[in-house]
């Protein structure tokens, strides 16, 4: 798994998105490149000698604060502190001072952004994140090109939008109508092997099913997947979907719903695309580094 997004990526759906001086509508803060090298300097060594405290942590969000602490401990036990003493990329936006600096944790390096909110000259630790979207870069007005990121951390994004607000619906509806019921919403069988079906045409329509599955996991969601096998009645399919790699990265997923009904959600939605299609389906989860890390769906043709 990415190290980087297991000990980031921490922000709900909207993503923190780093728009620094070079856009226009955002104004920067006075302050000396030897103050905010001190900042820095600061924060390092009270990871060193155990983390900030609490009253020096003030996350965007509140509820954020439990996860941050817990991030923060996280990258402290892995830590490679030669890394850490470098001097980071420093950019003060308003009240605020965002560092950039790449570190490795599990033998992964990326390009972290920390926030820290200053206050007469006081600092506060406020944010984690690991992705960073530089239009600070942006080329000169007008332009109709905007610098991009890779093609996993693009569907990282688009997953965590997505399902930051499917989870918020079926909390919704829990509490409306029961679990039962807001699981039933997530059933979309009928129009997904449809889509199967009629989208590849030159095969038994269950067996285009699985293929079909295979690309939209892999081309439009961005998952790792594995076609296995494919007979007439039996199919395996592995992956490893941002899914479940969300629950362990997005701080506000484990809050807002149980890893149990999270994992209901998913199984809800693969048993009924089966079942439309013909087939009967097990799912294998590996446990490590996390839970549900990869899954192995296992079709059987159904009697």
């Amino acid at each position: 798994m990415n190290a980087r997004r297991r000990l980031a990526g921490i922000i709900p759906a909207a993503v923190l998105f780093a728009l620094f001086a070079a856009v226009p509508a955002v104004a920067a803060m006075a302050g000396s490149r030897a103050d905010d090298d001190a900042i820095w300097r600061e924060f390092v060594a009270a990871m060193k000698s155990g983390g900030p405290g609490p009253e020096k942590v003030r996350p965007y969000y509140e509820e954020l604060r439990g996860p941050i602490m817990g991030f923060l401990k996280g990258m402290r036990q892995k830590a490679d502190w030669a890394e850490w003493e470098r001097t980071p990329e420093a950019h003060r936006v308003g009240e605020h001072l965002h560092y950039l600096i790449p570190l490795t944790f599990d033998g992964q390096t990326a390009t972290y952004c920390w926030t820290f909110l200053v206050e007469d000259g006081a600092w506060f630790f406020r944010h984690l994140e690991a992705i960073t979207i530089r239009l600070d870069k942006t080329a000169p007005l007008p332009t109709s090109s905007f610098p991009d990121v890779d093609e996993e951390t693009k569907a990282h994004i688009r997953e965590e939008t997505a399902w930051s607000r499917e989870i918020r619906l079926f909390n919704l509806l829990s509490e409306i109508k029961g679990k039962a019921f807001a699981l039933d919403v997530f059933k979309d069988g009928n129009g997904y092997f449809l889509a199967a079906k009629t989208w590849v045409p030159f095969v038994e329509p269950r067996q285009a099913f699985i293929l079909y599955a295979c690309w939209e996991q892999s081309n439009l969601r961005g998952n790792k997947v594995t076609l296995e096998k494919l007979d007439d009645q039996e199919a395996a399919v592995k992956m490893a979907p941002h899914y479940f790699r969300l629950y362990e990265e997005s701080a506000h997923l484990a809050q807002q719903i149980s890893f149990l009904d999270y994992a209901a959600i998913f199984e809800t939605i693969w048993k009924d695309r089966a079942r439309a299609a013909g087939w009967s389906l097990v799912i294998e989860y590996v446990s490590e580094p996390y839970r549900a890390s990869e899954c192995r769906l296992v079709f059987k043709r159904a009697s």
